[in-house]
């Protein structure tokens, strides 16, 4: 349920409802909005509402009946908003992260980091751990890849993220990122998204190739239950019976997801499509739906990437995809950043 407190609340009367909970064996998340204070109230046991509602301070009691209550749209009625060195997520700007699915060496991340930097990428995105289902044979640079993610967004003015399979992975990886992928089957793992609760840096959580909506939230609630509240949702492609593509991205999940949560939704239309030529299509297609981020593929030299090469747009492609995501944006009264020039060189 959630505890809505009254405007005139002190702080006095929200410690005394918050006591009151606990005492009643539920956990309680505290949001504090401009106007008034939320309490999220998780737990199983049964209790009568009207004597929560009778507390001094409180406004009114909602019972949230979905299997997911703090990603719930109502347990906080606006949209989450994520700031993070500088960039928003969920505000008015639609947040392009790209970079390759897998990070090679130091010559070609720095290439694709100024490449993406120059044409208003915020966000330096890069592989250094090879996903369960990946050809990848040697099975991505890791600590090592990071050390080179983490230089080359710091020299280009990027935030690094990349992608987590394994609860070994958290620890090493949050030393180095700004944002962590949890993978699509990394939401269906208990101990994975504990982890990634216990996080300082938000935490980005792919929906599985067999996982519905409501799944996907639930992944992000565990996360928030465990702590961290800087949850976003991605959005990359689920399986279906067409065989065209690698997955087919659900565009309507976008606005669906925003209606029933407040977390912001990004979508990876490379990861989903598995082929270059219908990324900018579904890109476009993704910012028109209202998402808050695209996730990207770039390389450089795709014809010779050790992965996923047949996904990655080239320099010129992003760069022309770029300008048609900015005036998508403006007709649906967002806008994709103007490229960062602080490079340190």
């Amino acid at each position: 349920m959630v505890i809505v407190m009254d405007e005139t609340a002190s702080e006095e009367q929200i410690a005394n409802v918050i006591d009151k909970v606990v005492r009643l064996g539920f956990d309680i998340y505290r949001i504090t909005g401009m106007l008034q204070t939320l309490l999220g109230v998780v737990g199983e046991r049964i209790v009568d509402l009207r004597d929560i509602e009778i507390l001094e301070g409180v406004k009114r009691v909602i019972r949230i009946s979905t299997p997911y209550k703090l990603p719930n749209r109502s347990f906080k009625a606006e949209g989450t908003v994520i700031r993070v060195g500088g960039v928003t997520i969920g505000g008015p700007e639609v947040v392009v992260m790209a970079g390759p699915s897998m990070l090679e060496d130091r010559d070609q991340i720095m290439r694709i980091a100024e490449v993406v930097s120059q044409r208003g990428a915020r966000v330096l995105r890069a592989g250094v751990f090879a996903s369960p289902e990946s050809l990848y044979s040697q099975g991505g640079p890791g600590e090592k890849g990071l050390r080179l993610l983490r230089e080359a967004s710091d020299r280009f003015g990027l935030l690094a993220l990349s992608e987590v399979y394994d609860s070994r992975q958290v620890a090493t990886a949050a030393e180095y990122v700004d944002l962590m992928v949890v993978g699509g089957g990394g939401a269906q793992n208990p101990d994975l998204l504990r982890q990634a609760g216990a996080l300082a840096i938000p935490v980005i959580i792919k929906r599985g190739t067999a996982a519905t909506i409501e799944e996907t939230l639930i992944a992000a609630d565990r996360v928030m239950m465990a702590g961290n509240l800087n949850v976003v949702i991605c959005e990359s492609g689920i399986r279906t019976f067409e065989p065209y593509l690698r997955k087919t991205l659900d565009i309507s999940a976008i606005p669906i997801i925003k209606k029933l949560s407040h977390l912001p939704v990004v979508a990876a239309p490379s990861e989903a499509t598995g082929r270059r030529d219908k990324v900018p299509a579904l890109a476009q297609a993704a910012v028109a739906a209202g998402v808050d981020g695209i996730l990207i593929d770039v390389h450089h030299d795709p014809q010779n990437a050790l992965a996923d090469g047949g996904q990655a747009l080239r320099p010129e492609q992003f760069d022309s995809l770029m300008k048609r995501l900015s005036s998508i944006a403006r007709a649906v009264e967002r806008e994709i950043p103007a490229p960062v020039s602080n490079a340190t060189g």
